[in-house]
Protein backbone atom coordinates (compact mmCIF):
# COMPACT_ATOMS: atom_id res chain seq x y z
CA UNK A 1 0.00 0.00 0.00
CA UNK A 2 0.84 3.46 -0.31
CA UNK A 3 2.69 5.23 2.42
CA UNK A 4 0.26 6.75 5.18
CA UNK A 5 1.82 10.24 5.09
CA UNK A 6 1.57 10.38 1.56
CA UNK A 7 -2.16 9.34 1.78
CA UNK A 8 -3.01 11.20 4.34
CA UNK A 9 -1.50 14.52 2.87
CA UNK A 10 -3.11 13.70 -0.59
CA UNK A 11 -6.60 13.18 1.14
CA UNK A 12 -6.95 16.80 2.33
CA UNK A 13 -6.22 18.17 -1.42
CA UNK A 14 -8.50 15.72 -2.71
CA UNK A 15 -11.21 16.45 0.11
CA UNK A 16 -10.96 20.47 -0.51
CA UNK A 17 -11.24 20.18 -3.89
CA UNK A 18 -14.43 18.24 -3.59
CA UNK A 19 -15.74 20.62 -0.54
CA UNK A 20 -14.54 23.99 -1.93
CA UNK A 21 -13.19 24.51 1.26
CA UNK A 22 -10.18 23.13 3.54
CA UNK A 23 -11.86 19.56 5.32
CA UNK A 24 -9.97 20.81 8.42
CA UNK A 25 -8.75 17.36 10.57
CA UNK A 26 -9.31 13.74 8.90
CA UNK A 27 -8.59 11.15 10.91
CA UNK A 28 -7.83 7.37 9.57
CA UNK A 29 -10.14 4.63 10.08
CA UNK A 30 -9.99 1.36 10.25
CA UNK A 31 -10.12 -0.90 6.70
CA UNK A 32 -8.74 -3.92 5.71
CA UNK A 33 -8.08 -2.98 2.05
CA UNK A 34 -8.01 0.77 1.82
CA UNK A 35 -6.80 3.59 3.17
CA UNK A 36 -9.78 5.47 5.01
CA UNK A 37 -9.69 9.08 6.25
CA UNK A 38 -12.98 10.78 8.36
CA UNK A 39 -13.22 14.36 8.48
CA UNK A 40 -16.47 16.67 9.56
CA UNK A 41 -17.67 16.39 6.27
CA UNK A 42 -16.17 14.07 4.07
CA UNK A 43 -14.74 10.49 3.84
CA UNK A 44 -12.35 9.88 1.32
CA UNK A 45 -11.10 6.22 0.69
CA UNK A 46 -7.82 5.30 -1.68
CA UNK A 47 -6.52 2.34 -2.81
CA UNK A 48 -3.52 1.34 -5.26
CA UNK A 49 -4.94 1.80 -8.89
CA UNK A 50 -3.05 -1.74 -9.12
CA UNK A 51 -5.30 -3.37 -6.47
CA UNK A 52 -8.31 -4.84 -6.47
CA UNK A 53 -11.11 -3.05 -8.73
CA UNK A 54 -14.14 -3.65 -6.17
CA UNK A 55 -13.77 -0.11 -5.60
CA UNK A 56 -14.52 0.69 -9.14
CA UNK A 57 -17.52 -0.94 -9.05
CA UNK A 58 -18.48 1.58 -6.09
CA UNK A 59 -17.61 4.38 -7.65
CA UNK A 60 -20.01 3.15 -10.68
CA UNK A 61 -23.02 2.18 -8.85
CA UNK A 62 -22.82 5.38 -6.57
CA UNK A 63 -24.92 7.69 -8.13
CA UNK A 64 -27.50 5.16 -9.16
CA UNK A 65 -28.18 3.48 -5.69
CA UNK A 66 -31.88 4.32 -4.74
CA UNK A 67 -32.03 7.75 -3.23
CA UNK A 68 -31.06 7.92 0.72
CA UNK A 69 -29.69 4.75 0.56
CA UNK A 70 -25.74 5.22 1.19
CA UNK A 71 -23.77 8.38 1.37
CA UNK A 72 -24.21 10.60 -1.88
CA UNK A 73 -20.49 10.26 -3.95
CA UNK A 74 -18.90 13.84 -4.27
CA UNK A 75 -15.66 12.80 -6.51
CA UNK A 76 -13.51 10.19 -7.69
CA UNK A 77 -10.80 9.47 -9.91
CA UNK A 78 -7.08 8.97 -10.20
CA UNK A 79 -4.13 10.54 -8.40
CA UNK A 80 -0.08 10.26 -8.38
CA UNK A 81 1.03 9.50 -5.54
CA UNK A 82 4.56 9.14 -5.18
CA UNK A 83 5.75 6.19 -7.59
CA UNK A 84 2.65 4.69 -7.62
CA UNK A 85 -1.03 5.77 -9.02
CA UNK A 86 -3.91 5.24 -6.74
CA UNK A 87 -7.88 5.45 -6.97
CA UNK A 88 -9.97 8.08 -4.67
CA UNK A 89 -13.62 7.77 -3.60
CA UNK A 90 -15.04 11.02 -1.89
CA UNK A 91 -17.87 10.79 0.15
CA UNK A 92 -20.27 13.28 2.17
CA UNK A 93 -19.82 11.94 5.36
CA UNK A 94 -23.29 11.00 7.19
CA UNK A 95 -24.41 11.34 10.59
CA UNK A 96 -23.67 8.91 13.03
CA UNK A 97 -21.21 5.76 13.72
CA UNK A 98 -21.53 2.26 13.17
CA UNK A 99 -22.95 -0.09 15.53
CA UNK A 100 -20.36 -2.21 14.90
CA UNK A 101 -20.31 -6.18 14.28
CA UNK A 102 -22.21 -7.89 17.04
CA UNK A 103 -23.89 -4.75 17.85
CA UNK A 104 -21.81 -4.35 21.36
CA UNK A 105 -23.61 -2.28 23.84
CA UNK A 106 -26.55 -1.95 22.35
CA UNK A 107 -29.90 -3.04 23.88
CA UNK A 108 -33.06 -5.22 22.30
CA UNK A 109 -35.51 -2.56 22.04
CA UNK A 110 -32.82 -0.17 19.83
CA UNK A 111 -31.28 -3.79 18.14
CA UNK A 112 -35.40 -4.48 16.88
CA UNK A 113 -35.87 -1.05 15.81
CA UNK A 114 -32.26 -0.65 14.10
CA UNK A 115 -33.51 -3.92 12.42
CA UNK A 116 -36.69 -3.21 10.90
CA UNK A 117 -35.25 0.46 9.67
CA UNK A 118 -32.03 -2.24 8.10
CA UNK A 119 -34.70 -4.44 6.33
CA UNK A 120 -36.60 -1.54 4.88
CA UNK A 121 -33.60 -0.01 3.52
CA UNK A 122 -32.27 -3.47 1.76
CA UNK A 123 -35.74 -4.13 0.63
CA UNK A 124 -35.47 -0.86 -1.36
CA UNK A 125 -31.80 -2.05 -2.14
CA UNK A 126 -33.81 -5.05 -3.51
CA UNK A 127 -36.40 -3.32 -5.51
CA UNK A 128 -34.47 -1.83 -7.35
CA UNK A 129 -34.21 -2.20 -11.43
CA UNK A 130 -30.98 -1.09 -12.58
CA UNK A 131 -30.84 -0.50 -16.23
CA UNK A 132 -28.22 -0.16 -18.90
CA UNK A 133 -24.41 -0.33 -17.82
CA UNK A 134 -25.31 -0.20 -14.12
CA UNK A 135 -27.11 -3.42 -15.01
CA UNK A 136 -24.36 -4.59 -16.46
CA UNK A 137 -21.49 -3.67 -13.71
CA UNK A 138 -24.02 -5.72 -11.03
CA UNK A 139 -23.89 -8.79 -13.47
CA UNK A 140 -20.01 -8.66 -13.91
CA UNK A 141 -18.52 -11.91 -12.55
CA UNK A 142 -17.17 -11.36 -8.72
CA UNK A 143 -15.39 -14.06 -6.57
CA UNK A 144 -17.49 -13.06 -3.83
CA UNK A 145 -17.08 -16.69 -1.83
CA UNK A 146 -20.94 -17.08 -0.92
CA UNK A 147 -23.40 -19.17 -2.59
CA UNK A 148 -24.23 -20.31 -6.16
CA UNK A 149 -25.19 -23.49 -6.45
CA UNK A 150 -25.00 -27.10 -4.68
CA UNK A 151 -22.40 -28.04 -6.63
CA UNK A 152 -20.13 -24.99 -6.22
CA UNK A 153 -20.21 -25.90 -2.40
CA UNK A 154 -19.53 -29.33 -2.57
CA UNK A 155 -16.22 -28.31 -4.95
CA UNK A 156 -15.29 -26.02 -2.12
CA UNK A 157 -15.39 -28.57 0.38
CA UNK A 158 -13.58 -30.63 -1.94
CA UNK A 159 -10.94 -27.98 -2.37
CA UNK A 160 -10.60 -27.46 1.29
CA UNK A 161 -9.86 -31.07 1.85
CA UNK A 162 -7.29 -31.18 -0.56
CA UNK A 163 -5.59 -28.17 0.52
CA UNK A 164 -5.76 -29.23 4.50
CA UNK A 165 -2.58 -31.48 3.91
CA UNK A 166 -2.26 -31.08 7.74
CA UNK A 167 -5.76 -31.39 8.47
CA UNK A 168 -5.97 -28.68 10.62
CA UNK A 169 -9.92 -28.85 10.16
CA UNK A 170 -11.09 -31.85 12.10
CA UNK A 171 -12.93 -34.20 9.90
CA UNK A 172 -16.67 -33.58 11.92
CA UNK A 173 -16.27 -30.27 10.70
CA UNK A 174 -15.68 -31.08 7.02
CA UNK A 175 -18.39 -33.80 7.50
CA UNK A 176 -20.52 -31.19 8.69
CA UNK A 177 -20.16 -28.72 5.67
CA UNK A 178 -20.96 -32.08 3.24
CA UNK A 179 -24.34 -32.13 5.04
CA UNK A 180 -25.33 -28.94 4.36
CA UNK A 181 -24.16 -29.27 0.96
CA UNK A 182 -26.69 -32.25 0.24
CA UNK A 183 -29.59 -30.11 1.55
CA UNK A 184 -28.50 -26.81 -0.64
CA UNK A 185 -30.77 -25.56 -3.25
CA UNK A 186 -29.08 -26.62 -6.69
CA UNK A 187 -29.21 -23.44 -8.24
CA UNK A 188 -28.58 -19.40 -6.35
CA UNK A 189 -30.80 -17.07 -8.42
CA UNK A 190 -29.45 -13.74 -9.36
CA UNK A 191 -32.58 -11.91 -9.00
CA UNK A 192 -32.40 -8.65 -7.40
CA UNK A 193 -29.58 -6.10 -6.26
CA UNK A 194 -27.87 -7.13 -3.13
CA UNK A 195 -25.54 -5.65 -0.92
CA UNK A 196 -23.49 -8.79 0.07
CA UNK A 197 -21.66 -7.03 2.74
CA UNK A 198 -24.00 -5.94 4.97
CA UNK A 199 -22.61 -6.63 8.47
CA UNK A 200 -23.32 -3.63 10.87
CA UNK A 201 -20.29 -2.51 10.66
CA UNK A 202 -21.33 -1.08 7.24
CA UNK A 203 -24.19 0.50 8.81
CA UNK A 204 -23.85 4.04 10.03
CA UNK A 205 -26.13 5.07 13.24
CA UNK A 206 -27.77 8.79 14.43
CA UNK A 207 -29.68 8.93 17.47
CA UNK A 208 -31.23 5.22 17.19
CA UNK A 209 -31.94 6.13 13.90
CA UNK A 210 -30.45 4.22 10.62
CA UNK A 211 -28.73 7.05 8.41
CA UNK A 212 -26.71 4.99 5.60
CA UNK A 213 -25.77 1.89 4.23
CA UNK A 214 -22.04 1.78 2.91
CA UNK A 215 -19.11 0.06 1.32
CA UNK A 216 -20.85 -1.48 -1.91
CA UNK A 217 -17.73 -2.90 -3.49
CA UNK A 218 -19.44 -6.39 -3.46
CA UNK A 219 -22.75 -5.71 -4.59
CA UNK A 220 -23.99 -7.92 -7.23
CA UNK A 221 -27.32 -9.40 -8.43
CA UNK A 222 -28.25 -12.26 -5.96
CA UNK A 223 -31.02 -13.28 -3.60
CA UNK A 224 -31.95 -11.49 -0.70
CA UNK A 225 -31.24 -14.18 1.39
CA UNK A 226 -27.11 -13.17 0.97
CA UNK A 227 -28.15 -10.32 2.76
CA UNK A 228 -30.35 -11.75 5.33
CA UNK A 229 -27.41 -13.95 5.90
CA UNK A 230 -25.08 -11.04 6.77
CA UNK A 231 -27.75 -8.84 8.54
CA UNK A 232 -28.22 -11.81 11.31
CA UNK A 233 -25.24 -13.56 11.44
CA UNK A 234 -23.52 -10.35 12.78
CA UNK A 235 -25.95 -9.42 15.41
CA UNK A 236 -24.66 -11.13 18.04
CA UNK A 237 -26.68 -11.47 20.98
CA UNK A 238 -29.74 -9.50 18.74
CA UNK A 239 -29.36 -12.71 16.00
CA UNK A 240 -32.87 -14.24 16.90
CA UNK A 241 -34.52 -10.91 16.92
CA UNK A 242 -32.92 -9.63 13.54
CA UNK A 243 -34.20 -13.00 12.28
CA UNK A 244 -37.55 -12.10 13.71
CA UNK A 245 -37.78 -8.70 12.48
CA UNK A 246 -36.77 -10.48 8.38
CA UNK A 247 -39.59 -12.91 8.52
CA UNK A 248 -41.81 -10.47 9.82
CA UNK A 249 -40.85 -7.70 7.47
CA UNK A 250 -40.77 -10.04 4.25
CA UNK A 251 -42.84 -12.98 4.92
CA UNK A 252 -40.71 -15.65 4.89
CA UNK A 253 -40.63 -18.57 7.57
CA UNK A 254 -38.42 -18.80 10.62
CA UNK A 255 -37.18 -22.32 9.12
CA UNK A 256 -36.69 -21.00 5.22
CA UNK A 257 -34.49 -18.28 6.40
CA UNK A 258 -32.29 -20.19 8.84
CA UNK A 259 -31.64 -23.06 5.81
CA UNK A 260 -30.85 -20.33 3.37
CA UNK A 261 -28.42 -18.32 5.91
CA UNK A 262 -27.02 -22.05 7.06
CA UNK A 263 -25.65 -22.56 3.51
CA UNK A 264 -23.84 -19.31 2.99
CA UNK A 265 -22.62 -19.63 6.16
CA UNK A 266 -20.99 -22.77 5.14
CA UNK A 267 -20.17 -21.68 1.65
CA UNK A 268 -18.36 -18.31 3.50
CA UNK A 269 -16.62 -20.43 5.53
CA UNK A 270 -15.10 -22.91 3.20
CA UNK A 271 -13.91 -20.36 0.75
CA UNK A 272 -12.12 -18.16 3.83
CA UNK A 273 -10.53 -21.42 4.93
CA UNK A 274 -9.42 -22.28 1.45
CA UNK A 275 -7.93 -19.06 0.87
CA UNK A 276 -6.07 -18.75 4.36
CA UNK A 277 -4.69 -22.41 3.99
CA UNK A 278 -2.94 -21.30 0.30
CA UNK A 279 -1.65 -18.29 2.46
CA UNK A 280 -0.75 -19.89 6.35
CA UNK A 281 1.40 -17.04 7.24
CA UNK A 282 -0.92 -14.39 6.05
CA UNK A 283 -3.72 -15.59 7.52
CA UNK A 284 -3.29 -17.86 10.74
CA UNK A 285 -5.33 -15.40 12.86
CA UNK A 286 -8.53 -15.67 9.83
CA UNK A 287 -8.13 -19.70 9.74
CA UNK A 288 -8.35 -19.44 14.06
CA UNK A 289 -11.40 -17.46 13.65
CA UNK A 290 -13.12 -19.34 10.94
CA UNK A 291 -12.18 -22.57 12.60
CA UNK A 292 -14.31 -21.26 15.65
CA UNK A 293 -17.26 -20.30 13.56
CA UNK A 294 -17.25 -23.64 11.23
CA UNK A 295 -17.53 -25.48 15.09
CA UNK A 296 -20.97 -22.78 16.19
CA UNK A 297 -22.43 -23.62 12.74
CA UNK A 298 -21.59 -27.68 12.67
CA UNK A 299 -21.53 -28.77 16.05
CA UNK A 300 -23.03 -26.26 17.60
CA UNK A 301 -26.14 -25.56 14.89
CA UNK A 302 -25.92 -21.99 15.39
CA UNK A 303 -28.41 -21.46 12.90
CA UNK A 304 -30.93 -24.31 14.46
CA UNK A 305 -31.04 -23.18 18.52
CA UNK A 306 -33.84 -25.63 19.22
CA UNK A 307 -31.70 -28.67 18.17
CA UNK A 308 -28.73 -27.95 20.29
Amino acid sequence: MTDLRQAHDATREIAAAALGYDPGYMSSAESSSHHVYVGSDVVVKIIDAAGHSRLNREIALAPHLPAGLTAPLLDSGLRRLGTRDVRYACYTRMPGATPGMGMLGIDGVTARSLAEEAVERLDRLHSWVPTGHIDQILREPLDHGGFTSQAGLFAEVENLVALDRHKSVPRPLIDGLMAIAEHAPQQAQAVVPVHADCHWGNWLVHDRRVTALLDFEWARFGEPADDWFFLTRFSGPHAQTVLDVISQETMTSLETLRAECEVREATYLASDLCIALKHPDASSRIAAERLGALKELVIERYWWPRAR
